[in-house]
């Protein structure tokens, strides 16, 4: 009985039964948290003007497609480095790990980072930061490329819903000043999900 516990653990930890399912009240609920956000004068990233007359950000469909538990592959031995912005600042990041997974049959891999300065807060020990772009990208999502927020895993894969990537603040307002996607993050499909261009 005993040995058949253990091979049950090992099947279970090989083959990913831990994996996450899409569940569309997430991607829901991201979109009326981040609609809130963008309505309210004191964290609304929009012009005062812009603020005024915001409903809401328009976002694709909602599609379980675009909902990946990706293969996580931490790191070894990186150093930090300047990442550039759409300003003068350069914040220190460091690629964190590398992420696989397929969407439409398609294999597809991207890079995911640790902000050095805010890895070392509390509420952002265990944030990792997926900038990405792809082939919707000035047409109708922002040419710049969307973000995506995620956690540390703790095994090795990690769910990816792009159906909560969303644009920087440089989208709505050249105050800010936002990390540029980097060029090995650019995707050669089109991601039709999360939140469309501004405008």
């Amino acid at each position: 009985m005993k040995k058949i516990f253990i091979f049950v653990v090992l099947l279970i930890s090989t083959v990913g039964f831990c994996q996450k399912k899409f569940n569309r009240l997430d991607a829901e609920n991201f979109q009326k948290k981040i609609n809130a956000e963008y309505a309210d004068v004191k964290t609304s990233p929009l012009k005062e003007e812009d603020l005024r007359i915001f409903k809401s950000l328009e976002f694709y469909p909602i599609n379980g497609a675009y909902f990946v538990n990706a293969k996580f592959v931490k790191s070894k031995n990186e150093k930090a480095f300047e990442m550039k912005t759409s300003t003068n600042r350069k914040p220190k990041y460091i690629k964190f790990g590398t992420v696989y997974f397929s969407i439409d049959g398609i294999a597809l891999n991207l890079n995911v980072y640790q902000d050095v300065e805010l890895s070392k807060t509390d509420a952002y020990k265990n944030h990792l930061f997926l900038p990405f772009s792809d082939l919707t990208c000035g047409k109708e999502s922002y040419i710049g490329g969307r973000y995506i927020d995620l956690e540390i895993p703790k095994g090795n894969t990690i769910a990816i819903d792009f159906n909560q990537s969303y644009n920087p603040y440089c989208a709505y307002n050249h105050k800010y000043s936002c990390p540029i996607v980097p060029l090995e993050n650019d995707l050669n499909i089109a991601v039709n999900a999360g939140v469309k261009k501004y405008h």
